[in-house]
């Protein structure tokens, strides 16, 4: 069954009134907690890949 494009844009419409939007706040907390993950996981991995490095340099005996 066809929906006409007017159709279709009420209904849109209708359903976005049903969405519960976060306010500035949250949107703003949400973002900030974000940024913080990404830089926590950028210095575990970071960390990670140095360990790692060394174990691998260690273990073949390349590192002096």
């Amino acid at each position: 069954m066809a929906t006409s494009p007017f159709k279709f844009l009420q209904e849109v419409r209708e359903e976005t009134r049903k969405v519960s939007w976060p306010s500035r706040k949250e949107t703003m907390i949400t973002t900030a907690m974000v940024f913080v993950m990404v830089a926590v996981a950028s210095i575990f991995f970071l960390v990670a890949d140095q360990v790692i490095r060394l174990a691998v340099t260690f273990v073949l005996g390349l590192g002096g």
